[in-house]
C-alpha cells in the first residue's frame, strides 16, 4: 500500500488564511456589528480548513481574504457540527 503524502491547503494560493478567534475577539465582534453568535454565516466542521485548524463546533473563524479594491477582506463564520 503507497503512503499518501500530506499536504498543507493553506500552502495553496487559492485558500485564504484563516484564524480562530479568542473569547475576546468574538465579544468584540459582536459588539462591532451589534450581532448575536447565531447570526453569522456557518461553516461545517468538516471543511477542510476547519479541520485543519482543530476548530470545534461554536468556534469563529476570521477569514483573511486578499481583494484587488479593499487589499485584504474580513468575512467571520461559526463552526457548526454536522447535524
Amino acid at each position: 500500500m503507497e503512503k499518501k503524502e500530506s499536504f498543507n491547503i493553506f500552502e495553496h494560493n487559492l485558500v485564504p488564511k484563516h484564524v480562530i478567534l479568542n473569547a475576546e475577539e468574538i465579544t468584540n465582534l459582536m459588539k462591532k456589528f451589534n450581532i448575536a453568535l447565531n447570526q453569522l454565516p456557518r461553516i461545517s466542521s468538516k471543511d477542510p480548513a476547519v479541520k485543519v485548524l482543530d476548530a470545534k463546533a461554536g468556534d469563529v473563524i476570521k477569514i483573511l481574504r486578499k481583494s484587488e479594491t479593499a487589499g485584504i477582506s474580513e468575512f467571520y463564520r461559526i463552526v457548526v457540527g454536522e447535524e
